[in-house]
């Protein structure tokens, strides 16, 4: 798979001994957890996931206030029980040429009542959510290479993803990420394609993909262009005429866009809001002089992820929605927000809107801590914030050797993911409500022993709930080096063995 320049860093020898020595680390510390877990924890019951056993998931549908065209908010309720199933499992096969520094990328997965999909190198594939698991519904062959996805569905089930069509015959160089392919994730139909205008510099590195109200949105640091959702029109587009351009958009209820000034190196940035069906600017907000870096996690409340001197982010700023106004600056000292941090900095299938360790809600915003070393202490924690004000308004702490990683609001509350200690405590899937401190459990169940480490891993696998089912789909697909030939995991859902209210 070629997607064209800039060169991949995948093909560094570096990579290749850090993953090695990760390995290592993972092994050492998932021993000495098991240890200590023991130790604290003798009786405690485990709860395992059960194949097999029928039973309906713990699911709420969409908001009924929202249209069909608007990017989904779903409101999750609890089930009757928490003990899970399983109720989707997929391994990918043929990987034998696949290595960690050569994988089968494996970007986008997107579930709805009845469907888990994911996008897998050219194509993108429906597996039926039921607890008799490992049944595809549909496949869709791409017309190419996956080069960006969107976080975001509508309403009623529809994502976009952007392609890269073949190298044309003849031609001296590679393909452009040119091709934008909207789709109905329960049929895996196809609704309609377009091509990109003037996207000669789309590559996987640079293109950034976004959803809005009845808006498909995509813009490429030389460009950018804008769809009607339901009949794939184009509603507007620019080209870079100036030292300015569209970097990437966030979507979600409203429309930003974050534009780079001058070289890349040394750029000044600004963000825009933007009418998503005219791309005219509603208000500006100029960021300081010396950031090397912006995220944009939220389009409303609009929140921006700032690298100021330095590679990692140090802060967020959150802005008035109407005039976009900076209300608060938040220090992300001792924070882990992990934005951009996807395939090692490499910045594929898009990275604007990606901060996996930070959730915004309408008026908090959550984010995880650093990783703690101290084996009587949580392994981190979760902050809210207030929006408007920028001041910590709760805490949700982990557990030792047991990470917390925050998933999505649900409502008002945040569903968070919390890792396993091997056999000594499940995973679990909880929600926690910042204002009265309670917290629910959602789902509880074991993973794979070999895989728990990596799909625990947000940075690593798209971790996704949805409809009362937790997902995890890694973003890498590469062989067993002591079985090569063997299928590797690539999508597993976790379900609630017991009835819905």
């Amino acid at each position: 798979m070629s997607f064209g320049p800039p060169p991949s860093m995948y093909t560094e020898s570096a990579l290749a001994a850090d993953k090695t020595r990760q390995k290592r680390r993972r092994r050492v510390l998932r021993t000495a957890a098991a240890s200590a877990a023991a130790a604290l924890c003798v009786g405690a019951g485990l709860l395992w996931y059960q194949a097999g056993d029928k039973g309906t998931g713990g699911a709420t549908p969409v908001a009924a206030h929202q249209a069909l065209d608007e990017v989904r908010e779903t409101v999750e309720k609890a089930p009757v029980s928490p003990e899970g199933q399983i109720v989707t499992q997929h391994n990918e096969e043929k990987l034998s040429k696949n290595t960690e520094t050569n994988p089968r990328y494996a970007p986008g997965a997107w579930a709805t009542r009845k469907i888990i999909a994911r996008g897998v190198a050219n194509r993108i594939e429906g597996y039926k959510i039921e607890p008799t698991y490992d049944e595809k519904a549909w496949t869709l062959k791409l017309a190419g290479h996956i080069c960006a996805t969107s976080r975001d569905v509508t309403a009623d089930g529809r994502t976009a993803v952007v392609i890269q069509p073949p190298k044309a015959k003849g031609a001296k160089t590679e393909g452009v990420c040119d091709q934008v392919v909207f789709l109905d994730l329960d049929t895996g139909r196809k609704l309609w394609q377009e091509k990109m205008p003037s996207a000669d510099f789309a590559y996987v590195t640079n293109t950034n993909l976004t959803l809005t109200k009845g808006v498909v949105a995509v813009a490429w640091g030389h460009g950018s262009v804008a769809y009607d959702m339901k009949t794939g029109k184009r509603l507007w587009n620019t080209t870079t005429v100036s030292q300015c351009h569209d970097k990437g958009f966030a979507g979600g209820r409203a429309l930003l866009a974050l534009v780079a000034c001058g070289e890349e190196s040394d750029a000044a940035y600004r963000v825009e809001k933007l009418d998503p069906r005219t791309g005219k600017t509603r208000w500006t907000y100029k960021l300081a002089d010396g950031v090397q870096d912006v995220h944009l996690p939220s389009s409303d409340p609009p929140v921006l992820a700032v690298s100021a001197g330095d590679s990692e982010t140090t802060d967020l700023i959150t802005l008035d929605a109407d005039h976009g106004k900076r209300l608060a600056t938040i220090s992300m000292g001792g924070y882990e927000p992990k934005c951009g941090k996807r395939y090692s900095f490499a910045g594929y299938f898009g990275t604007v809107e990606d901060c996996d360790g930070l959730v915004v809600g309408r008026d908090r915003l959550y984010v995880m801590s650093k990783e703690q070393t101290d084996i009587k202490q949580p392994s981190d924690w979760i902050v809210a914030f207030d929006v408007d004000k920028g001041t910590s308004v709760g805490k949700f702490e982990g557990r030792p050797f047991q990470m917390v990683v925050p998933l999505r609001t649900s409502g008002d509350d945040l569903l968070v993911y919390r890792s396993s200690i091997d056999t000594v405590q499940p995973a679990a899937v909880v929600s926690w409500n910042p204002r009265t401190d309670k917290e629910t459990p959602y789902l509880l169940f074991k993973l794979p022993e070999d895989d728990e480490y990596d799909l625990s891993d947000p940075e690593k696998t798209e971790i996704t709930y949805e409809q009362g089912n937790v997902f995890f789909s890694p973003r890498e697909l590469a062989r067993d080096d002591d079985h090569p030939t063997y299928p590797v995991l690539s999508v597993l859902g976790v379900g609630t063995a017991g009835l819905k209210h």
